[in-house]
């Protein structure tokens, strides 16, 4: 018997990093997937995003583990076409249970080179596409008659990390977002959290290789970004634990809450 037997996850930035590793992680407790990813590269992030392949290989993973996915190309910005898949997966699935609204991008650069590009970008996708994944997928819940809504947040939504301006907003934002919606959807019995994940090994990290030169410009701010675990980095599987936590009936009466998988950065 797994943790999540009977149950839908939808997982958006399902095609690679954290978000693959989510479904991985969800469909061996016994979850049925719906997973999305723009696989489309944006145009202000310094890394490639996802591709159709990637996208695919998630699939060709939760099929292994014996689970149905459905999975879609679809972007979170683009709210009538999500609310669409959605649709289009309960229909095929049969309900909806649990999301992971996991899909973002980050960029690095002092505040002046922010540019309003960069801005809009990452505010549209981190922020507007967390809400446009959280209305798509709330009918369904209620329909089930309840489930767990799972924000990705950031450490950077917990602490003012410097050189990264509009993902500190945007990480930040979603916190106020899953706070509303937990109140208001507590009476029917739909729970809303955030994780805080410190650096991940993912992809995105490639992005984020000019980081050394900042800090050494600025090294008063680098021990803001040191762990206080002697780690450097987690691992996707380190955030999916903490994902399914939350996903399962073991954190059924926990709502409204921000929880840090950080190694400690946010204690110091």
């Amino acid at each position: 018997m797994g943790k999540l037997d009977g149950k839908v996850a939808f997982i958006t930035g399902a095609a690679r990093g954290q978000g693959r590793s989510h479904a991985v992680k969800l469909a061996s407790e016994g979850a049925d997937i719906i997973a999305t990813d723009s696989c489309t590269d944006t145009k202000t992030a310094a890394y490639p995003m996802a591709t159709e392949e990637d996208l695919a290989e998630t699939v060709r993973q939760v099929e292994a583990l014996d689970r149905r996915i459905v999975a879609t190309k679809a972007d979170v910005r683009d709210h009538h076409h999500l609310k669409q898949v959605v649709a289009a997966g309960v229909a095929q699935l049969g309900r909806l249970d649990i999301v992971s609204a996991n899909a973002g991008i980050c960029t690095l650069q002092e505040w002046h080179e922010v540019t309003p590009e960069i801005w809009q970008e990452t505010i549209d996708i981190n922020l507007t596409g967390v809400w446009n994944t959280c209305v798509a997928a709330i009918p369904h819940l209620l329909a089930a008659g309840g489930g767990s809504i799972i924000i990705t947040s950031s450490t950077a939504g917990r602490k003012g990390l410097p050189f990264f301006a509009p993902y500190v907003a945007a990480k930040t934002g979603v916190v106020g977002v899953a706070k509303s919606l937990a109140n208001e959807l507590a009476e029917r019995n739909i729970r809303v959290n955030t994780v805080h994940p410190t650096g991940v090994n993912t992809t995105m990290l490639d992005g984020l290789g000019g980081m050394s030169a900042i800090i050494e410009h600025h090294p008063k701010v680098g021990p803001l970004y040191e762990n206080a675990l002697p780690v450097e980095l987690v691992e996707p599987e380190d955030i999916s634990n903490a994902v399914l936590w939350l996903a399962s009936d073991d954190a059924k009466y926990v709502t409204g809450v921000e929880l840090s998988v950080d190694a400690g950065v946010t204690i110091r």
